[in-house]
């Protein structure tokens, strides 16, 4: 049975959704139609069709109490809008549907876990909250909150372990029982990744701190995903309050991929390797899922949350997309990620150019432009000549663009998005370092509001939010030196 408040948001998204003039959302990209958006959840394989859930405030384009948005699709680019699935309308939830995940159970049901918020004023004026694990069991479309809710509480924390941080289960099953993680506060205040184990879902148990954060990686560790890949063990997830930790990690919220093996007496992650995540300035949140072809394909939420104040002129009647959905590898004990490969069946008629050279000089090339794209660049110097700087400019026009420069003395790619419609006091720049001894590759997905870009086949990968209005289309390339450039672009197709 729905109650008030899920048909209140069900209600809500019908009348105003249809609404919404589709020149203003993106156009492959998914956001929540209406009001706002933040972590991707419940990313499944249920009935032949993948599910995806969402952070979600459908009345509002600011965080509020949160409920959870739905789509499905069968391809990864085609997106059916659902009703709303959970809202938060039990007194165990009643603060919000926190993040978590989904499965199909046996008997054939969608297994959704969640975070359920509770806040309690206390008699001192206080107020106490406790982030506890909840079950829905559906069918797709409505689903029923499981009687004995909560089914994970403090109680079954390690000593010390935080009730106000223990949050977004990741949920998956193993052989005959199932397993979670989910992140919790440690007893120093930093950040750990839990692992808990159940023979029906049901019924949990601490099992083991897969990982911990030990103070050098932030406060807090939320939204974890941990998953099998290519022989090794493979841990996402996103830290908050991070501080000095080097160039190649933003201050603030961020994200963090731990490879490695299981220890099997600990059942702690033994760490091979740390890196981010994405390279850019809007990524948050990532999950997964296990494709029905053994692919395992990740999206997240592409914001940064110290920008999530600013609003767009004129308004949008929306607020968070989610990335492209992207295929994982690991490849030389690093993460690699690609979009997944349906992409490149919505491309259009191409542009190719190979062996273009530009010395000291701006150009525009016939018919690269637009802001619905997929480009692919290979930026290599001129033998026996110096390349000093190679600069891209998206969204031109006039003095205006995203411009991502390249210097190969340096081996670094900074892409600055000033001018793109973010106010200058939030972080706009962003350089890192990159592998191009002998050219540098770059695949960039450009959308009505954003812009994906994929380093040397998936080596690197970073995202960005941009509101530059939609007529600046205009694609600029320029050398300071010499440059030999190859480019395909394909204009991307949706109906």
């Amino acid at each position: 049975m729905n109650s008030e408040l899920l048909r209140r948001a069900r209600d809500y998204e019908r009348d105003h959704i249809p609404a919404v003039p589709p020149a203003l959302l993106p156009r492959y990209h998914l956001c929540g139609g209406v009001g706002w958006i933040n972590d991707p959840n419940g990313f499944s394989l249920y009935k032949g069709e993948y599910h995806l859930f969402f952070q979600y405030n459908p009345y509002d384009v600011r965080w509020d109490t949160m409920h959870w948005g739905h789509v499905k699709t069968r391809d990864f680019l085609r997106w059916e809008r659902l009703p709303a699935a959970l809202a938060p309308d039990r007194d165990y939830d009643r603060d919000g549907c926190f993040s978590g995940s989904a499965l199909e159970t046996p008997d054939g049901r969608h297994l959704l876990m969640y975070t359920g918020v509770q806040k309690t004023l206390l008699p001192d004026g206080t107020v106490e909250e406790l982030q506890r694990q909840c079950l829905a069991f559906g069918d797709g479309r409505d689903y029923e909150k499981y009687p004995g809710n909560p089914v994970l509480d403090g109680s079954a924390l390690p000593p010390g372990g935080s009730r106000k941080d223990f949050r977004d289960p990741k949920l998956w099953r193993e052989g005959d029982g199932y397993f979670c993680v989910a992140g919790n506060r440690c007893p120093d205040g930093s950040g750990a990744v839990l692992l808990f184990q159940s023979p029906d879902a049901l019924h949990w148990r601490y099992a083991a701190t897969l990982a911990a954060s030990g103070n050098r990686f932030g406060r807090m560790w939320e939204c974890p995903d941990f998953f099998p890949l290519d022989g090794k063990r493979v841990l996402l997830l996103s830290p908050q309050e991070v501080r000095d930790h080097g160039p190649e990690f933003i201050d603030g919220n961020t994200t963090l991929c731990l490879i490695g093996e299981l220890d099997p007496e600990s059942g702690a992650l033994t760490r091979e390797r740390e890196q981010p995540i994405d390279y850019g300035l809007d990524f948050y949140a990532p999950q997964t899922v296990l494709a029905a072809d053994g692919r395992r394909v990740m999206i997240a939420w592409m914001q940064y949350w110290n920008s999530v104040d600013y609003r767009p002129e004129p308004p949008l009647p929306f607020f968070g997309q989610l990335t492209v959905p992207r295929e994982l590898r690991v490849r030389d004990g690093k993460l690699y990620q690609t979009p997944v490969r349906e992409l490149e069946s919505r491309r259009g008629a191409a542009v190719r150019c190979a062996g273009l050279t530009l010395r000291d000089e701006t150009r525009q090339v016939p018919g690269v432009s637009g802001r619905c794209l997929d480009l692919l660049l290979t930026i290599r110097p001129l033998p026996g000549e110096t390349l000093r700087r190679f600069t891209l400019t998206l969204a031109a026009a006039d003095e205006h663009g995203l411009r991502l420069h390249y210097e190969p003395d340096e081996n670094t790619v900074t892409v600055d998005r000033s001018g793109c419609g973010l106010p200058d006091s939030i972080l706009n720049r962003r350089s890192f370092a990159v592998n191009a001894d002998a050219a540098l590759r770059l695949r960039l997905l450009l959308d009505r509001w954003s812009l994906e870009l994929f380093v040397n086949d998936g080596e690197q990968a970073a995202s960005f939010v941009l509101y530059a209005p939609q007529e600046r289309t205009g694609i600029r390339f320029t050398a300071e030196g010499a440059a030999a450039l190859d480019l395909e672009k394909y204009d991307l197709e949706f109906d």
